[in-house]
Order: structure tokens, then C-alpha cells, then sequence
């Protein structure tokens, strides 16, 4: 399996790139080529006095390659210009990732309505699995908040197509996974949805991965799904959400404070979306 780390060079990419725990998990789960990827803004020129930002990022990307050649993996690096989100999904596509990582602070509450961050951009329109990997916010030295990438899993479901597909990226990480906690959040039902009790159908969830050794819990709630889903994180600790990206609810998809956008915003652990129409 192939994967995407996009790279802006901060002090957060590199906390996500240099920590070994976070590499071997990415092993675990049967990646075994990165491609490092970062994008020179395309205002930025290379005749701009005192600026040569494609040699800086190539530079910086050798550093960067030595560590993940040094954990066993096949390395390409990238460095390209244009809008950063469409760059990397474009490379994603391109080399037929199954996987495109991006390290996030995440942002305040005051900031949820701004849309515009690379995390947030790739949190609509990601073409592969997006691995959202959470750093520690208001810090000039970072680090990640969950090395343990897929230790525990906490997996949200509508019980949509897209959620199912969701769930079936149990069959790679269970080779990280320890414990899995299932949430529903009920609300207002979309037209054409099931009555089967969401109770019985976790369990139903569960029980597959019982077959694999993986402890479970199952947790039915009532309100809004992106703050119960917070609201899980909170209780049960995960160290990452895994979610599809779009739900049964059209309108709810249109909204800018979708789900999706509002996890790789809000929560404090990492974040796995789910992109329909694709498999791995």
C-alpha cells in the first residue's frame, strides 16, 4: 500500500514525520511507500529576491525522506506548486494511494467557520482514506497527541453506504487496532432509512470484530452527531475517530459545518475520513 504525507514544513509536519511510533503503525497497517509531498504556493515566485522555495523544500524534504527510509519505507518526494488540497489529491490519484496523511492543530471554537485550512479543504474532497494526524495546538514545539495512530478506535456510523465503507477499513487497521468503540447518534430520520434497532445493529458490527481479538463496545446517542461524536471522543478517549464522509442526509452534505469538517476541527485526537466510491 502506497500513501500520501503532505508536508508544509512547519514545526507540525515535522512532529508528524519524526515520530517513530506514528511510522510504525503506518507499517502495521501495510503501508510501504510514502510519498512526501509539499506545494509552493503558486503567488510565490522563484525570481522573488532572497527566495528559492522549491530548493528550500527539496532540501528539507531529504531530511525528512532519511527518517522514513530509516523505518523501512519506500520514499518519493514531491515538490509542486498550485493550491495545496488539489495538488496532493491529484497526487494521491495519480500514484494510486491508499492512504493521504496531513498533520493538523485543529482550531478554537471562534475558528470553526473559517474554511480554508489544507486539513479542512481535504476534509471535503479527498479522493483516498484521509488520515487527519492531531498536533498539540498553542505549543513551538509539537508533538503528536496520539502516537498510538489506531490503538482504539472509535468508529461513527449512520448506518449509511459510505459509514459501511467506513467500517470496512477494519480489514487493514485491525493489524493495529486493540479497541473499538461503535457510536450512532440518533436524529431525525432521513426518508427510506431502516427501523431495525441501531442497538442490535452495532452489535451486529461488533461481533465482526470480535472475530479478530479486538475488545468492542457499542454506544447509542441522541442529539447532534458531530457533538456527541465529540462528545464520545471525551468519554472514551479514542486515539482516533474513523468516519465516512458523507451520511444519508443531503442537505446536511451541502452544509460547511458538516460532520466531517467539524471533527477534523474540533476534536483533540486524530481523525480517519472515509471518501464514498472508493475502496482500498
Amino acid at each position: 500500500m502506497k500513501a500520501v504525507l503532505a508536508t508544509d514544513l512547519s514545526a507540525a509536519s515535522e512532529a508528524t514525520i519524526e515520530n517513530e511510533t506514528c511510522l510504525e503503525c503506518l507499517g502495521r497497517i501495510g503501508i510501504e511507500e510514502i510519498h512526501l509531498v509539499t506545494v509552493v504556493p503558486s503567488n510565490v515566485h522563484a525570481g522573488m529576491p532572497g527566495m528559492d522555495f522549491e530548493k528550500r523544500r527539496k532540501n528539507a524534504l531529504g531530511r525528512y525522506r532519511r527518517v522514513i527510509e530509516g523505518a523501512g519505507f519506500d520514499v518519493e518526494t514531491h515538490v509542486v506548486r498550485g493550491t495545496p488540497h488539489r495538488r496532493i489529491n491529484g497526487i494521491a490519484e495519480t500514484i494510486g494511494a491508499s492512504l493521504t496523511i496531513v498533520g493538523s492543530r485543529g482550531k478554537s471554537p471562534l475558528e470553526n467557520r473559517v474554511i480554508g485550512s489544507t486539513a479542512r479543504n481535504l476534509s471535503r474532497t479527498a479522493v483516498t482514506p484521509l488520515l487527519v494526524n492531531r498536533i498539540e495546538r498553542e505549543t513551538d514545539e509539537p508533538a503528536v497527541v496520539r502516537k498510538h495512530l489506531f490503538q482504539r478506535v472509535l468508529y461513527a456510523t449512520d448506518f449509511s453506504k459510505n459509514a459501511d465503507q467506513a467500517f470496512e477499513a477494519f480489514s487493514y487497521l485491525r493489524h493495529a487496532t486493540q479497541e473499538v468503540t461503535l457510536v450512532h447518534v440518533e436524529t431525525p430520520k432521513d426518508p427510506g432509512l431502516s427501523d431495525d434497532d441501531p442497538r442490535d445493529r452495532l452489535t451486529a458490527l461488533a461481533a465482526r470484530l470480535e472475530e479478530w481479538d479486538i475488545e468492542t463496545r457499542t454506544d447509542v446517542r441522541r442529539g447532534d452527531p458531530a457533538e456527541e461524536i465529540l462528545a464520545a471522543e471525551a468519554e472514551y478517549d479514542p486515539t482516533t475517530i474513523l468516519v465516512g464522509t458523507r451520511g444519508h442526509s443531503r442537505l446536511r452534505r451541502l452544509l460547511l459545518g458538516s460532520v466531517s469538517e467539524d471533527l477534523v476541527a474540533r476534536a483533540n485526537g486524530n481523525v480517519m475520513l472515509i471518501p464514498p466510491n472508493r475502496s482500498v
